[in-house]
């Protein structure tokens, strides 16, 4: 079965898409290139889609890769048989083909290897095959004994021939696949505390739970307290199922014989065969929670990359701190720093006098109308001080916390020292905290994604996927709102769509050199930018100041001609003032009988339609604005039943983090999210949702606070 076939089936698509998918995919086009630009030939499928589909197209791969591997592995000992090419063929997973291997591995010492060395393998065939007769196995054994070969006597003959029929069983891959269906269809995951002292673990101090129902956030807890040897972790299941199918497999009837086979069989399952499950299973839960794990992480980094910015204005960042004192940093609408300071609001009372003085200067000597503020240490303090600095100034001045995940490694990047040369790791953090709130995209791609602290576990995940699948979100992002040529850091760029670490230096070098690019077609100039390159980014880079109107739109250059014609066809010579009024022209005329004069696919006219309405549009302009507050409130204002607006900082498994101004945020249980039910609380709430809650409780002692959303109109 082609690729294709077994991926359309599985993402119930059409075949002929899938196979445009990786033809595409093998010409070196990249996602973000194939999702915009190539719609007509996969049916506008999202870059996530296909992005899925290229990970199942790796995975396949692979899996033949192994397939082909082990077959010319066992082909080499002499041993392929048309039975095991055909088992090899059906096999759909790695598991199955590591178990049609298994019984063809080398082997390190074993128990049946040294009974085979000791000349013991005919005896156990021997009692295999007489166990529908009368025959004495003791008496088999007798013919074996052999000092010389460490075979002292007919016990030890007996134990050595068991030994050879237990591997052979556990070797068997069906027995494997069904034992390990079994176990997954009736095991219990079970922990136990292994220390009397409470923790967050105590909840699993007893626990026991299905393995077909365990939710991946517990498996990743249970494996974290395990690790921190705060419990101990099993699988527990009972064997009767399991024993009878390895009976039914190789015991024949009740001769002495199949008693030896039977107790054989017995030591096979519980010495080799379930052991090697268990680890099996637990290491299966553990990547399907790590996957979903990763793409919670994802779904989270994609919202708080995809946040609004909040475009020109002038914006202070404040990065809290206690010793060290707070930095502050002004920056202008484009992220350039102009001015810096560090204040003491926690010194007393007369530092809190001279830093409020200093906060007033900086926001009225600037014009300042943002205030950014930093989510760590002492930004509780910070956010009250400030607050109240905010309400003796006439100037109208807001505020919103944010996040500073990721902050401190920036600041000691080498990225941060080329782009801040003058200024120290904190007063750089300072500015990234300001630079967040104005352009979150912008700032948040200079960041090591798994930094940015939006997911669960991310510390236990698989790095390399973890990695993979993150820098697929951020590469999507950036693509999809596109970047400035003109002003793109190298950062930037080299998440644009067919650039090269490279090629984005060489980008940044010709600016400096020859200054702003006037068009895109400039790119040309660029050295090591070839055709390839070109035609992957060029519509992702915008060029606003370009005398061509399309060089600051969505619009590819190979698509030039087309929208020209379009244009010319309804006499639109403003596109800024009649751009608007296209799409309807165009739906009255019929897209399918327009597209066909201008050449292109439906799918192509509809882009260059939007991006005509509104050229230089920001896609993230369309989603509601950040939640900015001008006060605060103390959590031991919080009442029970008190109503109040919140940003949901984080999804998770079980629920949603809300930041409702209180500098600890609250949780919303998933069961309190919504008046209908629920699977997962991504069906109805992303980070950066600006959401109203309403107080179930507060704990002020453990710093918890408890939300709903059910029940409010």
């Amino acid at each position: 079965m082609s690729y294709a076939v077994t991926i359309a089936k599985e993402f119930n698509v059409r075949e002929d898409y899938v196979a445009n998918i990786i033809a595409l995919l093998d010409e070196g086009n990249t996602i973000p290139f194939i999702a915009r630009y190539r719609k007509e030939q996969h049916g506008t499928m999202d870059d996530q889609t296909i992005r899925q589909i290229a990970d199942k197209l790796e995975y396949l791969r692979n899996l033949d890769a192994r397939r082909e591997e082990v077959r010319n592995l066992i082909e080499g000992q002499g041993n392929l048989t048309e039975e095991i090419s055909a088992a090899l063929d059906k096999a759909t997973t790695l598991a199955e083909i590591d178990d049609i291997y298994r019984p063809f591995r080398p082997k390190r010492k074993t128990r049946a290897s040294v009974a085979k060395e000791k000349g013991l393998e005919p005896l156990a065939i021997a009692i295999l095959e007489a166990q529908n007769t009368s025959a004495d196995p003791v008496e088999l054994a007798a013919a074996y004994i052999d000092e010389e070969k460490g075979v002292a006597d007919t016990d030890a003959a007996l134990q050595g021939a068991m030994d050879i029929i237990a591997e052979n069983v556990s070797d068997n891959a069906e027995v494997r696949k069904r034992v390990r269906n079994l176990t997954r269809l009736y095991g219990f995951i079970s922990s136990v505390g292994s220390k009397e002292e409470d923790s967050v673990y105590s909840n699993y101090y007893e626990y026991t739970e299905p393995v077909s129902k365990i939710a991946g956030h517990r498996v990743l807890a249970l494996n974290r307290g395990e690790k921190e040897e705060f419990l101990k972790v099993s699988i527990n299941v009972d064997p009767a199922r399991s024993l009878n199918t390895i009976r039914n497999l190789y015991v024949q009837g009740t001769s002495a014989c199949a008693q030896v086979v039977q107790t054989a069989c017995e030591d096979a399952y519980s010495r080799l065969i379930y052991p090697s499950i268990e680890r099996e299973i637990r290491s299966d839960l553990t990547e399907a929670a790590a996957e979903d794990a990763i793409k919670l992480f994802g779904v989270n980094l994609r919202q708080l990359l995809m946040a609004p910015p909040v475009k020109g204005k002038i914006a202070i960042g404040l990065d809290p701190g206690y010793r060290t004192g707070c930095k502050l940093a002004v920056v202008d609408a484009t992220g350039k720093v102009l001015d810096t300071a560090v204040i003491y609001p926690t010194h007393g009372e007369g530092q809190e006098l001279r830093s409020a003085q200093t906060l007033k200067e900086k926001i009225l000597r600037w014009g300042v109308e943002i205030i950014a503020i930093g989510n760590g240490t002492a930004s509780k303090e910070t956010e009250m001080f400030c607050a109240k600095v905010l309400r003796e100034i006439k100037q109208k001045v807001a505020y919103m916390v944010v996040s500073e995940a990721g902050a401190s490694v920036y600041s000691a990047s080498k990225l941060a020292a080329e782009e801040m040369p003058d200024f120290d790791l904190t007063l750089r953090s300072a500015v990234s905290i300001a630079r967040r709130l104005q352009d979150p995209l912008a700032e948040l791609v200079k960041i090591e994604p798994k930094a940015i602290g939006v997911g669960q576990y991310q510390h236990d995940m698989p790095q390399k996927r973890l990695e993979a699948a993150l820098d697929g979100v951020v590469e999507d992002c950036v693509n999809n709102v596109g970047a400035d040529l003109n002003t793109a850091s190298p950062a930037l760029l080299s998440h644009i769509s067919g650039l090269s670490s490279t090629v984005c230096k060489n980008i940044v070098a010709y600016r400096e050199e020859n200054g702003s690019f006037k068009s895109r077609a400039e790119l040309k100039k660029v050295p090591k930018l070839g055709a390839k390159a070109f035609e992957q980014c060029a519509g992702f880079l915008r060029v606003p100041d370009s005398k061509n109107l399309l060089d600051n739109t969505g619009v590819h250059p190979e698509s030039y001609k087309a929208a020209e014609e379009l244009l010319k066809y309804f006499g639109v010579k403003d596109v800024a003032k009649d751009g608007a009024s296209l799409a309807e022209k165009a739906n009255a005329e019929g897209l399918v009988d327009l597209a066909e004069k201008l050449g292109i696919g439906v799918p192509t006219l509809q882009d260059i339609l939007r991006e005509l309405s509104k050229p230089g549009r920001d896609p993230r302009d369309e989603l509601p604005p950040p939640l900015l507050r001008e006060d605060v409130l103390d959590m031991k204002d919080l009442k029970e039943g008190m109503t109040l607006q919140g940003t949901v900082r984080n999804v998770i498994d079980f629920g949603a983090f809300i930041d409702i101004g209180v500098h600890q945020d609250g949780l919303v249980h998933v069961s309190q999210i919504s008046d209908k039910f629920i699977r997962h609380p991504s069906e109805a709430l992303k980070v950066g949702d600006v959401v109203t809650v309403k107080v179930l409780g507060v704990d002020l002692g453990k710093k918890r606070i408890s939300l709903t959303m059910k029940g409010i109109k």
